[in-house]
């Protein structure tokens, strides 16, 4: 009798379940981006991912543990999209304008998950409350380098989140195209106290930025030995400061 590799046996069913628990998830941001989350059942996201009922039960209690797995998958995505070049930025002003345009971009690429992530921002909690906490501590740096113009940090916040998601929104719809989330961050900078000029120069920093993340892709998809490390990140699309 052949012998029985119980680690390999049990390794194969945690890959299994873990694809299982993708396909779910997976199915959900299809339904979620459609219509708020509250409104889909559990018949309906079993349909679409193409398993039994009962498998949702073995990985989710119900649709708000399900909706909670979504959230925490676009809030790593959002990090790992903005959080290691932000973090090198010292300006908050260009932190706040590289973080909108990132995000802006991302949805342009894929307007799918700016549906998605501008649904969920509204309907659950978390997501938004995630980008204030990121959000506020650039522009409370931010108010105090700008001159003067009685807005406090509530209303930034508001504001510039606002502007995101409703651009998003309008990305995922088809309703705007590759010109207007420059625009969107121009609105932003002058909403927060930046003037022409300065946010002129604060959007031509956002695209060095972005032209040195797109020379280190380019530059590690030639070499050999990165591409055995790891994937060379998704390349972004170049900016432009002047005005249509």
């Amino acid at each position: 009798m052949a012998k029985i590799n119980l680690e390999r046996r049990a390794e194969i069913g945690r890959e299994k379940r873990a694809r299982t628990r993708a396909q779910l998830i997976a199915a959900a941001k299809v339904l979620f981006a459609k219509r708020p989350w509250e409104s889909v059942t559990v018949d309906e996201v079993v349909n679409e991912a193409e398993v039994a009922k009962g498998t949702f039960y073995g990985h989710f209690n119900d649709m708000t543990e399900l909706a909670a797995a979504v959230a925490d998958e676009l809030i790593n995505s959002l990090d790992e999209l903005i959080q290691p070049q932000r973090l090198s930025i010292a300006d908050p002003r260009v932190r706040i304008a590289f973080g909108c345009h990132a995000f802006l971009e991302k949805a342009l690429e894929d307007r799918s998950w700016a549906s998605l992530i501008a649904r969920m921002a509204r309907s659950y909690q978390r997501i938004g409350q995630d980008a204030r906490s990121r959000l506020s501590e650039d522009l409370r740096e931010a108010l105090k380098r700008s001159p003067p113009t009685g807005l406090s940090l509530e209303l930034g916040l508001e504001v510039a989140l606002g502007v995101v998601f409703q651009v998003a929104s309008a990305i995922g719809e088809g309703r705007l195209d590759d010109g207007d989330p420059l625009e969107a961050i121009r609105c932003i900078l002058a909403a927060i106290g930046v003037g022409k000029r300065d946010a002129a120069s604060i959007i031509a920093q956002v695209a060095s930025i972005e032209k040195t993340a797109l020379r280190s892709a380019s530059s590690d998809a030639e070499d050999p030995r990165s591409a055995t490390i790891r994937q060379p990140p998704a390349p972004l699309k170049r900016m432009t400061a002047t005005r249509r």
